[in-house]
């Protein structure tokens, strides 16, 4: 019984600290400010374009952005020698939604805005600053063609699905870069993981590809996790981006899979639009103008390989 006493203030006194170890934290995180948020990729295809303006959010505010409705914004083709303006297309906001559109005039308007090898330059006023941004369009192969195999969703599981796999080679003679995504029946499929990108038709720092076909992990990338069903309609689309557009999509990619218990706190991804006044707010987002190339097929007997149906 004397033993019990002796080792009965001990377990008081340990109870005593972990109780008072209990303290309440209320931190005030300080706002940011608000920064402009620019959405301009543009491609080569024919009739509308769009830029989206907003302004950003705080990071803990769920609400949607708020659209900037009072912007000016050009677009101008640079000239060969690079230093004019050959053709400017003003885009416009003409729902008052921050959504900026140019499109040709009518359908015999033969005015384009995306064309393979030539320069663009975005100028944005929005109160009273300015900011500017050039890409070039670069080069694009076609994508030959898009084929499905019937497989196991993964190698322990009974269940079967259809593999995507598309076919593209490289075209040689420089380093190019490409970003890629899928839709299943009309929907685009937008997880982190699906932002696919690829150097060369394979991963930057890899062996040598370059005028070769894609790798297969590239080829077999657009695929959903428990891949398609019959009747499924699956379409590719690949864009060309340049060196920049390429990391900065690495970057992007690699903050929104920045999660568990060692993440890093998020930063903004370095942008390509700069202010041009010394000093002045910068702004987010990235510019880009790029060609695309798509090929489109239903998971049916035409199009299957391998063991079929």
């Amino acid at each position: 019984m004397k033993t019990s006493l002796l080792y009965l203030p001990l377990v008081l006194l340990g109870t005593l600290v972990l109780t008072s170890c209990e303290t309440v934290i209320d931190t005030k995180i300080d706002s940011a400010p608000s920064q402009l948020a620019i959405d301009a990729w543009l491609t080569d295809q024919p009739g509308e374009q769009q830029i989206r303006l907003t302004q950003t959010r705080n990071y803990f505010d769920n609400g949607p952005a708020t659209p900037v409705t009072s912007a000016s914004v050009l677009v101008g083709e640079v000239s060969a020698a690079g230093n004019s303006i050959t053709r400017r297309f003003a885009f416009t906001d003409p729902d008052n939604d921050g959504v900026y559109k140019w499109k040709p005039a009518n359908s015999s308007d033969t005015a384009k805005l995306g064309v393979i090898g030539r320069t663009y330059a975005l100028s944005i006023t929005y109160g009273s600053e300015s900011y500017v941004a050039i890409a070039q369009m670069p080069r694009i192969p076609p994508i030959d063609s898009l084929t499905f195999s019937k497989q196991k969703i993964n190698p322990v599981s009974s269940e079967t699905g259809y593999r995507a796999e598309f076919y593209a080679t490289d075209i040689a003679g420089a380093a190019d870069y490409y970003y890629i995504r899928y839709f299943r029946n009309g929907q685009l499929q937008n997880r982190p993981q699906d932002i696919i990108l690829a150097y060369n038709g394979a991963f930057r720092g890899s062996a040598d590809t370059d005028g070769l076909q894609f790798i297969r992990p590239i080829r077999q990338s657009a695929n959903p996790e428990k891949l398609y069903a019959l009747n499924d309609s699956v379409r590719i689309e690949m864009r060309a981006i340049t060196v920049e557009g390429y990391t900065f999509w690495e970057l992007l990619k690699a903050q929104l899979q920045n999660a568990g218990l060692f993440a890093t706190p998020p930063a903004n991804v370095p942008s390509n639009i700069r202010n041009v006044r010394t000093n002045g707010p910068a702004a987010v987002g990235f510019f880009l103008v790029s060609p695309v190339r798509t090929r489109t097929a239903t998971v049916t007997k035409e199009f299957l390989r391998g063991d079929g149906a």
